[in-house]
């Protein structure tokens, strides 16, 4: 969708939704494009989903379990 910067000031919030729903919105001045707005990438998680969410994206070391010398005298 392209829309000039001054019809984008009177129906900002509305232009913010929809790139969060996912459109491109394209910005123009006297015609040209010159900014965008669009969703941010991997934000389309549907609100009160976040089993998986992060799926990919953690990584546990192999030695987390593991305790130091430090918890000696603590695990005793």
């Amino acid at each position: 969708m392209n829309i000039s910067i001054a019809q984008a000031k009177a129906k900002f919030s509305e232009l913010v939704a929809r790139a969060q729903a996912g459109e491109e919105i394209v910005l123009t001045r006297h015609g040209k494009a010159v900014a965008t707005i669009s969703p941010l990438p991997n934000q389309n998680i549907e609100p009160g989903r976040l089993i998986g969410a992060l799926k990919g994206r953690v990584k546990i070391s192999d030695d987390f379990n593991d305790l130091g010398p430090e918890w000696d005298d603590y695990v005793k």
